[in-house]
Protein backbone atom coordinates (compact mmCIF):
# COMPACT_ATOMS: atom_id res chain seq x y z
CA UNK A 1 0.00 0.00 0.00
CA UNK A 2 1.14 3.54 -0.72
CA UNK A 3 2.02 5.75 2.24
CA UNK A 4 -0.68 8.34 2.95
CA UNK A 5 -0.14 11.44 5.07
CA UNK A 6 -2.87 13.37 6.89
CA UNK A 7 -3.45 15.77 4.00
CA UNK A 8 -3.85 12.84 1.58
CA UNK A 9 -6.27 11.09 3.93
CA UNK A 10 -8.37 14.24 4.17
CA UNK A 11 -8.42 14.54 0.38
CA UNK A 12 -9.29 10.85 0.05
CA UNK A 13 -12.24 11.31 2.40
CA UNK A 14 -13.50 14.17 0.26
CA UNK A 15 -13.06 12.23 -3.00
CA UNK A 16 -14.93 9.28 -1.51
CA UNK A 17 -18.03 11.40 -1.07
CA UNK A 18 -17.48 12.76 2.43
CA UNK A 19 -17.99 16.53 1.95
CA UNK A 20 -15.95 18.84 4.19
CA UNK A 21 -17.47 21.56 6.33
CA UNK A 22 -18.13 24.69 4.26
CA UNK A 23 -19.69 28.12 4.45
CA UNK A 24 -22.99 26.60 3.35
CA UNK A 25 -22.97 24.43 6.45
CA UNK A 26 -22.33 21.05 4.80
CA UNK A 27 -20.17 18.67 6.83
CA UNK A 28 -18.40 15.40 6.31
CA UNK A 29 -20.41 12.27 6.77
CA UNK A 30 -18.71 10.59 9.73
CA UNK A 31 -16.04 7.96 9.28
CA UNK A 32 -17.37 4.84 10.97
CA UNK A 33 -14.00 3.45 12.02
CA UNK A 34 -10.47 4.81 12.23
CA UNK A 35 -8.07 1.85 12.45
CA UNK A 36 -4.82 2.67 14.20
CA UNK A 37 -2.02 0.25 13.27
CA UNK A 38 0.22 0.44 16.32
CA UNK A 39 3.93 1.35 16.12
CA UNK A 40 5.77 1.48 12.77
CA UNK A 41 9.08 2.64 11.31
CA UNK A 42 11.82 2.95 13.91
CA UNK A 43 9.31 1.85 16.57
CA UNK A 44 9.00 -1.90 16.20
CA UNK A 45 6.99 -2.43 19.38
CA UNK A 46 7.27 -5.79 21.14
CA UNK A 47 9.26 -8.57 19.51
CA UNK A 48 9.94 -12.29 19.47
CA UNK A 49 13.17 -13.13 17.70
CA UNK A 50 13.00 -11.37 14.34
CA UNK A 51 9.21 -10.98 14.53
CA UNK A 52 8.19 -7.40 15.29
CA UNK A 53 4.85 -6.28 16.69
CA UNK A 54 4.56 -3.47 14.13
CA UNK A 55 4.38 -6.08 11.35
CA UNK A 56 1.61 -8.09 13.01
CA UNK A 57 -0.35 -4.93 13.82
CA UNK A 58 -0.27 -3.71 10.23
CA UNK A 59 -1.17 -7.10 8.74
CA UNK A 60 -4.24 -7.47 10.93
CA UNK A 61 -5.19 -3.79 10.53
CA UNK A 62 -5.13 -4.14 6.73
CA UNK A 63 -7.37 -7.20 6.87
CA UNK A 64 -9.77 -5.46 9.26
CA UNK A 65 -9.87 -2.47 6.91
CA UNK A 66 -10.81 -4.73 3.99
CA UNK A 67 -13.45 -6.63 5.92
CA UNK A 68 -15.15 -3.50 7.25
CA UNK A 69 -15.15 -1.75 3.88
CA UNK A 70 -16.64 -4.88 2.32
CA UNK A 71 -19.46 -4.56 4.85
CA UNK A 72 -20.09 -1.04 3.51
CA UNK A 73 -18.55 0.99 6.34
CA UNK A 74 -16.47 4.12 5.85
CA UNK A 75 -13.03 3.27 7.21
CA UNK A 76 -9.63 4.99 7.45
CA UNK A 77 -6.36 3.14 8.10
CA UNK A 78 -3.84 5.59 9.52
CA UNK A 79 -0.68 3.62 8.67
CA UNK A 80 -0.55 1.76 5.37
CA UNK A 81 3.14 0.84 5.44
CA UNK A 82 6.18 0.53 7.68
CA UNK A 83 6.77 4.11 8.78
CA UNK A 84 6.47 6.15 11.94
CA UNK A 85 3.55 8.56 12.21
CA UNK A 86 5.85 10.92 14.10
CA UNK A 87 7.30 11.77 10.67
CA UNK A 88 3.89 13.19 9.71
CA UNK A 89 3.74 15.43 12.78
CA UNK A 90 5.02 18.87 11.80
CA UNK A 91 2.86 20.78 14.27
CA UNK A 92 3.85 19.55 17.76
CA UNK A 93 7.01 21.18 19.10
CA UNK A 94 8.27 18.30 21.21
CA UNK A 95 11.67 16.55 21.27
CA UNK A 96 9.91 13.24 22.01
CA UNK A 97 9.42 11.17 18.85
CA UNK A 98 7.10 8.87 20.80
CA UNK A 99 4.87 11.76 21.89
CA UNK A 100 4.76 13.18 18.36
CA UNK A 101 3.75 9.74 17.08
CA UNK A 102 0.90 9.34 19.56
CA UNK A 103 -0.26 12.93 19.08
CA UNK A 104 -0.43 12.40 15.32
CA UNK A 105 -2.64 9.34 15.77
CA UNK A 106 -5.00 11.33 17.98
CA UNK A 107 -4.85 14.33 15.61
CA UNK A 108 -6.32 12.41 12.67
CA UNK A 109 -9.29 11.30 14.78
CA UNK A 110 -9.85 14.95 15.77
CA UNK A 111 -9.58 16.22 12.18
CA UNK A 112 -12.20 13.81 10.85
CA UNK A 113 -15.67 13.14 12.26
CA UNK A 114 -14.84 9.65 13.52
CA UNK A 115 -17.34 7.42 15.31
CA UNK A 116 -14.66 5.21 16.86
CA UNK A 117 -10.94 4.49 16.85
CA UNK A 118 -9.58 0.94 17.17
CA UNK A 119 -5.87 0.68 17.91
CA UNK A 120 -4.37 -2.70 17.00
CA UNK A 121 -1.48 -4.03 19.11
CA UNK A 122 0.15 -7.26 20.25
CA UNK A 123 1.03 -8.04 23.85
CA UNK A 124 4.20 -9.50 25.41
CA UNK A 125 5.08 -11.04 28.77
CA UNK A 126 8.10 -12.62 30.45
CA UNK A 127 5.70 -15.45 31.31
CA UNK A 128 5.36 -17.45 28.08
CA UNK A 129 2.19 -19.13 29.35
CA UNK A 130 0.25 -15.85 29.39
CA UNK A 131 -2.02 -15.79 26.38
CA UNK A 132 -5.19 -14.45 24.86
CA UNK A 133 -6.62 -11.11 23.77
CA UNK A 134 -7.14 -8.05 25.98
CA UNK A 135 -9.17 -4.95 25.11
CA UNK A 136 -8.48 -1.67 26.93
CA UNK A 137 -11.07 1.09 27.06
CA UNK A 138 -11.65 4.70 28.08
CA UNK A 139 -13.68 5.42 31.17
CA UNK A 140 -16.91 6.14 29.32
CA UNK A 141 -19.91 4.01 28.41
CA UNK A 142 -19.44 3.99 24.63
CA UNK A 143 -15.80 2.92 24.81
CA UNK A 144 -16.69 0.22 27.33
CA UNK A 145 -19.56 -1.10 25.21
CA UNK A 146 -17.32 -1.35 22.13
CA UNK A 147 -14.53 -2.97 24.15
CA UNK A 148 -16.91 -5.46 25.75
CA UNK A 149 -18.28 -6.61 22.40
CA UNK A 150 -14.81 -7.00 20.87
CA UNK A 151 -13.37 -8.70 23.96
CA UNK A 152 -16.08 -11.34 24.02
CA UNK A 153 -15.89 -11.91 20.26
CA UNK A 154 -12.16 -12.52 20.57
CA UNK A 155 -12.68 -14.66 23.69
CA UNK A 156 -14.83 -17.01 21.62
CA UNK A 157 -12.07 -17.30 19.03
CA UNK A 158 -9.30 -17.85 21.59
CA UNK A 159 -11.42 -19.87 24.05
CA UNK A 160 -10.57 -17.42 26.83
CA UNK A 161 -12.67 -15.55 29.39
CA UNK A 162 -10.92 -12.21 29.93
CA UNK A 163 -12.90 -9.05 30.60
CA UNK A 164 -12.05 -5.69 29.01
CA UNK A 165 -9.95 -3.45 31.21
CA UNK A 166 -10.21 0.29 31.90
CA UNK A 167 -6.84 1.93 31.32
CA UNK A 168 -6.52 5.65 31.87
CA UNK A 169 -2.74 5.97 31.49
CA UNK A 170 -2.59 5.33 27.73
CA UNK A 171 -2.22 8.50 25.65
CA UNK A 172 -4.84 7.61 23.03
CA UNK A 173 -7.37 6.60 25.67
CA UNK A 174 -6.77 9.77 27.66
CA UNK A 175 -6.78 12.25 24.78
CA UNK A 176 -8.97 10.84 22.01
CA UNK A 177 -12.39 12.51 21.81
CA UNK A 178 -14.19 9.69 19.99
CA UNK A 179 -14.84 6.28 21.60
CA UNK A 180 -11.42 4.64 21.47
CA UNK A 181 -10.12 1.20 22.43
CA UNK A 182 -6.80 -0.62 22.30
CA UNK A 183 -7.00 -4.24 21.14
CA UNK A 184 -4.11 -6.43 22.23
CA UNK A 185 -4.80 -9.32 19.87
CA UNK A 186 -2.59 -11.80 21.73
CA UNK A 187 0.87 -12.37 23.19
CA UNK A 188 3.87 -12.54 20.89
CA UNK A 189 5.62 -14.32 23.75
CA UNK A 190 3.10 -17.20 23.68
CA UNK A 191 3.58 -19.87 21.01
CA UNK A 192 -0.11 -20.54 20.33
CA UNK A 193 -1.01 -16.84 20.17
CA UNK A 194 2.02 -16.10 18.01
CA UNK A 195 1.09 -18.80 15.51
CA UNK A 196 -2.48 -17.48 15.32
CA UNK A 197 -1.35 -13.86 14.86
CA UNK A 198 1.12 -14.70 12.08
CA UNK A 199 -0.95 -17.26 10.19
CA UNK A 200 -2.99 -15.69 7.35
CA UNK A 201 -6.07 -17.73 8.25
CA UNK A 202 -5.65 -16.82 11.93
CA UNK A 203 -5.31 -13.15 11.04
CA UNK A 204 -8.52 -13.31 8.99
CA UNK A 205 -10.37 -14.83 11.95
CA UNK A 206 -9.03 -12.22 14.39
CA UNK A 207 -10.08 -9.40 12.08
CA UNK A 208 -13.48 -11.03 11.50
CA UNK A 209 -14.16 -11.23 15.24
CA UNK A 210 -13.37 -7.52 15.59
CA UNK A 211 -15.39 -6.58 12.49
CA UNK A 212 -18.43 -8.54 13.69
CA UNK A 213 -18.30 -6.79 17.07
CA UNK A 214 -17.96 -3.38 15.38
CA UNK A 215 -21.06 -4.16 13.31
CA UNK A 216 -22.99 -5.10 16.46
CA UNK A 217 -21.84 -1.93 18.21
CA UNK A 218 -22.93 0.35 15.37
CA UNK A 219 -26.33 -1.38 15.22
CA UNK A 220 -26.79 -0.86 18.98
CA UNK A 221 -25.74 2.80 18.78
CA UNK A 222 -28.15 3.33 15.91
CA UNK A 223 -31.02 1.73 17.85
CA UNK A 224 -30.28 3.86 20.92
CA UNK A 225 -30.22 7.01 18.81
CA UNK A 226 -33.58 6.14 17.28
CA UNK A 227 -35.08 5.53 20.72
CA UNK A 228 -33.85 8.90 21.97
CA UNK A 229 -35.44 10.83 19.08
Amino acid sequence: MKRLGLACLLLLASVCGLPRASASGSIWMPIHVLIDAGHGGVDGGASYGSLLEKEVNLQIARILYRQLTEKGYRVILNRTGDYALSDENKWLNSPSRHLRDLAQRKHLAAELPVEMMISIHANWSKNASKHGPLVLYQRNNQSFMLADLIQHALNQLYHTSAEPRAAGSYYLLKHSLCPTIIVEVGFLSNREDRERMTDPNGQEKIAQAIATAVHEYLLLVGEMQEMSE
